[in-house]
């Protein structure tokens, strides 16, 4: 690609780094919309005081464009910003808010109903008062909640971090539609439940999945499916994106082009039909966002211009960004806007890369998925922690089927009037959706399917440096420069250096997975991020004290411990780091012992566990069972308490001795007030070996708990350099006090501690200095 190619990319590149710093830094929006107005306007009177070159007025032009644009990028962030503020105010109250949907809705994984929302009116209830701004609402699963509906909400509200497209969240308890989506959203509104309720009475797979692929509605999706979509890359298909635009205007581009119909008409039904498509689906800006790149980068091809395709990219982004400068920092906008770049800048050259080892339509269908997976693979390990390394090839064996999908499925849409042949297309649209889950579900379960990744800078500068080395490997210019041809044996070097790491790492993650792991433990922690995960272990049963945060490091530490069947689940309370990664055992569970539920969302993961296979069990103080050759019992919490409801302070409180496991207590997340209390109880009787210190540490602790529990080790269960400082130091020092080995799973990763001749023995993932035996007058049971 020539240089004057990319002329316009730095124009981008500086919008979105204007717009990047002044949503993240409101503090310095005005001073940057004044020195770059300043600038730009110097820039201009210099260039008009005297006759300059033709390339030199390009260039300062370029420059007097790409100031101007920043400042105007600077004065939008400016105008918008007090409203925002005082929207924000409300952090931490119950408020208000009545509000316009301005987007389409799909369930999280609290079980709420999350879209985003335009407000009108916000306020304290019944004092709301004139306000605009963007809001996240979270509602209870219901019908009704459609872009351009009306609302109003009651709810807790919780600010956002700087650089958040929503100002505000909105935790709802009372919800009410003033008046439902009407006209064109309507009708869409209306098309798009009928072929959903259609879709679900298909079989599964595919069902769920279909009105995902044709209509960008994933409410019916399934948990597993969409965890399985994420770990085979394809969770793309799952949404509206770039891809399903592009095939919309290429169906209908191919179809007009087959009807013999000229290239105005083409281009005309085509920008109709995406227009259409856009209704259809929602034109929340993730979906304007999409269209406008997909389309403009599609037209520029079928017009004959495929070089000006990373021009035109760069400008929608510097349109998209003036209207709405929070999406530079959105990894949806980045991961848009890149995939579309790497398809207009790399596909061609790694497609003649691939073509010296395999014929080129093949070499063609692989670069595709490929250039996009370099370019995205450094943005997502920013935020995400996992990476998949199947990807290419799910993408590979889904393609032939994603467009079929989406164009029989719209079909099926617009044939909604006719009953009969819209049954017909939707199930032949469900062929093409059940082979893209089955592919999703299968290539998920291969052996390193995907990676976890601490998500951060670091990650991503590794990430970026692989994908650099990948590329520079397959794309070998004609003539290469000589330190072009250094760089790349060095790339080359790079190659083979990871998958021969990788390779060991599937061997070692394997076949010899438990090789490694030391045969005497009875009591693990998982390294699972900012969230408890435990397993203990006595002869040939296994209890798992919640589950993290997170399906995959769960997953993956029982893989390392070589466990596959869960005898006792105790879920200590519902809170998502300890209950959200329950998808890892589900159907591999006997008995779940859980905590008091609180909502409606936590009878629902019982029901899942229980049609799995899984007994639910409500924990109360007293409950007593046997684990292997260990006893245990429940201490906490006490039945039907009203002073304390579901929550933190109703976690249950697990012990366990006997046998081969040392005498152990689990403390969920209780506070101090409800620990002084389990005191007072009596049901604290004699020391323990091993404590896992209530809420990750947190600093609301009793000191007088712990000097009643006199324990030998003390497992804190956090994430590396979490968000709320856990351990705190002073929790730290009152177990030094008590005489407790400090253990910790955010410095040492996974932690196994056993029992050997009487004494306690740790093992740790890191630190190896760390292991060996640990002395104390509570080893063993006490009996």
């Amino acid at each position: 690609m020539k240089a004057r190619e990319l002329r316009l990319v730095p124009l981008a590149a500086a919008v979105w780094g204007a717009a990047l710093l002044c949503v993240l830094l409101p503090q310095v929006v005005w001073g940057c919309a004044v020195v770059c107005g300043m600038l730009a306007l110097t820039l201009l009177g210099l260039l008009t005081a005297r006759q300059r070159g033709r390339t030199e007025l390009v260039r300062g032009g370029l420059a007097v464009v790409l100031l101007a644009s920043a400042a105007a990028t600077a004065v939008a962030v400016g105008f918008a910003a007090p409203s925002r503020t005082e929207v924000a105010a409300h952090d931490g109250r119950v408020v208000e808010v009545f509000a316009e949907i301005s987007s389409s809705a799909s369930i999280g994984q609290d079980g709420r109903l999350w879209f985003d929302a335009r407000t009108t009116r916000a306020g304290p209830p019944d004092s709301a008062t004139p306000a605009s701004a963007s809001v996240r609402i979270g509602v209870d699963p219901g019908d009704g909640f459609d872009l351009g509906a009306r609302i109003r909400v009651v709810g807790e509200a919780m600010a956002t971090d700087a650089g958040e497209r929503a100002a505000l969240i909105v935790f709802v308890s009372e919800a009410e539609i003033i008046s439902p989506a009407s006209g064109v959203f309507g009708v869409a509104a209306q098309v798009r439940h009928d072929f959903i309720e259609r879709s679900v009475r298909l079989p599964e797979p595919g069902a769920g999945l279909l009105p995902g692929l044709a209509v960008g509605d994933t409410r019916a999706v399934p948990t597993d499916l969409n965890d399985d979509m994420r770990t085979s890359g394809l969770s793309h298909l799952t949404a509206v994106s770039g891809a399903n635009c592009a095939i919309v205007v290429g169906a209908v581009f191919w179809l007009t082009a087959l009807c013999r119909g000229g290239r105005t008409l083409r281009v005309v039904l085509s920008l109709s039909a995406l227009a259409s498509f856009v209704v259809l689906v929602t034109p929340e800006p993730s979906v304007v966002r999409a269209a406008v790149m997909a389309g403009f980068a599609m037209l520029t091809v079928l017009l004959g211009r495929p070089s000006a395709g990373s021009g035109v990219l760069a400008v929608c982004v510097v349109g998209i960004l003036l209207v709405d400068p929070w999406l530079a920092a959105t990894p949806g906008f980045a991961l848009s806007a890149a995939a579309s770049g790497a398809l207009i800048v790399l596909a061609r050259p790694l497609a003649a890369g691939l073509g010296r080892w395999m014929p080129e339509p093949l070499a063609l269908a692989f670069a595709v998925p490929l250039a996009a997976q370099l370019v995205c693979g450094p943005i997502i390990a920013l935020f995400a922690e996992q990476q998949s390394l199947i990807g290419l090839a799910a993408n590979l064996l889904a393609a032939p089927a994603a467009p079929l999908a989406t164009v029989t499925g719209l079909l099926a849409c617009l044939a909604a009037p006719v009953p009969a042949l819209a049954d017909l297309l939707a199930a032949s649209a469900w062929l093409p959706a059940a082979w893209i889950a089955s592919t999703a579900t299968t290539t998920a379960q291969l052996p390193g399917a995907q990676v976890l990744v601490v998500p951060g800078l670091g990650s991503s500068l590794l990430v970026a440096v692989l994908s650099a080395a990948l590329g520079l490997v397959i794309i070998r210019p004609v003539q290469a420069p000589a330190f072009l041809r250094r760089l790349r044996a060095g790339a080359f070097a790079v190659v083979v250096s990871t998958l021969s790491l990788a390779g060991a790492h599937l061997v070692l993650t394997g076949p010899l997975v438990t090789a490694t792991t030391p045969d005497g433990w009875s009591i693990a922690a998982c390294d699972v991020g900012q969230g408890d995960a435990l397993l203990v272990r006595s002869g040939d049963e296994v209890a798992l004290i919640d589950t993290g945060p997170e399906p995959a490091p769960l997953a993956a530490c029982l893989s390392s411990l070589g466990i596959e069947r869960i005898d006792l689940l105790v879920l200590t309370h519902f809170d998502l780091d300890h209950v959200g990664g329950v998808d890892a055992v589900r159907g591999r569970v006997e008995t779940v012992l859980h905590g008091p539920i609180g909502e409606e969302a936590d009878q629902r993961m019982l029901n899942d566990l229980s049609v799995a296979g899984a007994t639910a069990v409500d924990a109360a103080t007293g409950m007593r069972g046997e684990l292997g050759t260990a006893s245990w019992r429940v201490l906490w919490p006490r039945p039907d308490s009203a002073a304390f409801p579901a929550g933190n302070d109703a976690s249950i409180v697990w012990e366990i001795s006997g046998g081969d496991v040392p005498r152990a207590i689990f403390l969920g997340d209780l506070a101090a007030t409800p620990q002084r209390m389990l005191v007072a109880s009596g049901q604290i009787r004699g020391a323990y070996t091993v404590v896992k210190v209530a809420h990750h540490g947190s600093a609301d602790q009793d000191p007088g708990l712990y000097e009643a529990l006199g324990p030998v080790a003390a497992l804190f269960s956090a994430g590396a350099d979490n968000d709320y400082g856990h351990p705190r130091q002073e929790t730290i020092d009152i177990l030094d006090a008590a005489g407790a080995h400090i253990l910790r799973t955010d410095e040492q990763g996974r932690i196994l501690l056993g029992l050997r001749d009487g004494e306690l023995e740790v093992w740790t993932e890191r630190n190896a200095g760390e292991e060996g035996t640990v002395t104390g007058s509570s080893v063993g049971d006490p009996g």
